[in-house]
């Protein structure tokens, strides 16, 4: 199994944009919350977050095939690769609670991050799901969210929205205290 560290230098060689990789930060931090709540691999599950748009700047047209491609050929663990490949196609069938946790996760953890982005302390703390939830009804905000996928992504997981929100929120505000003790953050 990878190291956190071999698996941030592998989406740093293809990966540049900083926004890209706080996004990758703001998955890997809701797929840990997950992989606890269900008692799953936690840096396992870590890592498929971390990993899942490892191909996405530098290849859109082509996600997430050739980020499956990369990560086969470094020899990721197939639930790794499978979930990374499910989360790139709304109708895909996902088959594992990694692969359906991902899915979920994604959309719904860049929202919140924008959410934090527009707070005036820029903090995770104290969050609001009301809050959160009424935001989502906004469609002038953070447009790129698909609020369809983040409905789907809960319904799939097989979570109440209220529940998914809290989790993520809470992973977020958990894995952004860790980042700041290395110098880095999510917003």
């Amino acid at each position: 199994m990878y190291t956190r560290e071999e698996a941030l230098g592998l989406l740093k060689e293809h990966t540049s944009s900083e926004s890209l990789i706080k996004h990758a930060y703001a998955v890997e931090a809701a797929m840990r919350g997950y992989a606890k709540k269900y008692d799953e691999d936690v840096e396992l599950w870590g890592l498929t977050g971390l990993l899942h748009d490892l191909d996405y700047e530098k290849h859109p047209d082509e996600h997430p095939m050739i980020g499956v491609r990369i990560l086969k050929e470094a020899d990721y663990p197939m639930e790794l690769v499978d979930a990374v490949e499910g989360h790139g196609k709304p109708d895909a069938l996902r088959e594992t609670q990694l692969a359906k946790a991902l899915f979920a996760v994604d959309e719904l953890a860049s929202f919140i991050v924008a959410y934090v982005l527009v707070r005036p302390d820029k903090s995770f703390e104290g969050i609001k799901t009301k809050s959160i939830k009424k935001k989502l009804k906004d469609k002038a905000f953070a447009r790129g969210v698909d609020r369809e996928l983040v409905k789907l992504g809960a319904e799939q997981l097989g979570v109440d929205l209220t529940d998914h929100i809290n989790l993520i929120s809470d992973a977020l505000y958990q894995w952004e205290e860790e980042l700041n003790t290395h110098g880095e953050s999510l917003v």
